[in-house]
């Protein structure tokens, strides 16, 4: 993890453990059905039990889809850092999470050419953005190794 948790905050409370030193993201499981959701919701979009428990997701997983990000997104509702001079590509996608579910993504990577579908992925918690004087984190996926 690359960030201190002093003075950091996550961009949206509910979406990962923070601090953390072995962050996760935050899903809830349908009691009655099984069904695996994130963000975590109070009732199931399958079976609409209200009968739902908080559980922590799984770090790794497999990129199920990709698409790459080529310009700048909207400002507001996007509060990205990039500016029309900085901004890259990006990776946004989804990482299936085994036996759990699919979580949509900003992709990290030094190489957007070099990301495959099936390939395998590990969350990561970074700076973001800064507002307020803070440090606001956000969730991303990486290829695992990737640093």
């Amino acid at each position: 993890m690359a960030t201190s948790v002093a003075n950091t905050e996550p961009i949206a409370p509910g979406l990962f453990t923070w601090p953390s030193n072995d962050p996760r993201l935050l899903g809830s499981k349908c009691q009655n059905c099984g069904v695996v959701i994130f963000p975590a919701q109070s009732s199931c979009p399958a079976c609409s039990s209200t009968d739902t428990k908080t559980i922590e997701l799984e770090r790794k997983g497999k990129l199920w889809t990709y698409t790459i990000q080529g310009f700048l997104p909207n400002r507001p509702p996007y509060e990205g850092p990039e500016t029309a001079q900085t901004f890259k590509p990006f990776g946004v996608g989804y990482v299936e999470l085994a036996d759990q579910t699919r979580v949509e993504t900003r992709i990290k990577t030094n190489d957007v050419s070099k990301l495959k579908i099936g390939m395998d992925m590990e969350l990561v918690v970074e700076k973001f953005i800064e507002r307020d004087g803070k440090d606001i984190v956000a969730y991303f996926f990486q290829p695992v190794g990737e640093r």
